[in-house]
């Protein structure tokens, strides 16, 4: 046995840890289940179009929506995930997760992820 950072590793172990280390130790690979999503970009310019698809969230109720629109303006939008607030950047998409939560995109993680769905 060999003595590596206090800790007792036996040959084989240090053998697959160093496999690993130098790729000959594949990782399992996972392909994503087709799945339907709805989704809209935010442009900057559609706050209501937004809304209209997430909801406003009850911690924006104390403000009228002018007032929430200079908020948005001032502190970006805020998605509500089911992991808690995220600010969304101009240009990520609003997607609609198949439990009905909201999350943000990227625009080029959107594009590699989805693709149109014809009805």
């Amino acid at each position: 046995m060999l003595i590596f950072q206090e800790q007792k590793i036996t040959i084989s172990l240090l053998e697959r840890l160093l496999a690993g280390a130098f790729g000959k130790e594949q990782m399992p690979k996972f392909r994503k289940k087709p799945v339907v999503i709805e989704a809209v970009k935010w442009t900057g310019y559609n706050l209501r179009e937004i809304i209209n698809f997430t909801g406003r969230h009850p911690s924006a109720e104390k403000w009228t929506w002018s007032e929430y629109e200079q908020v948005v303006r001032n502190k970006g939008l805020k998605i509500f995930t089911l992991e808690g607030s995220h600010l969304a950047s101009v240009g990520d998409w609003i997607i609609k997760g198949i439990y009905g939560e909201f999350y943000p995109c990227k625009s080029d993680i959107f594009k590699k992820t989805y693709e149109p769905v014809e009805d």
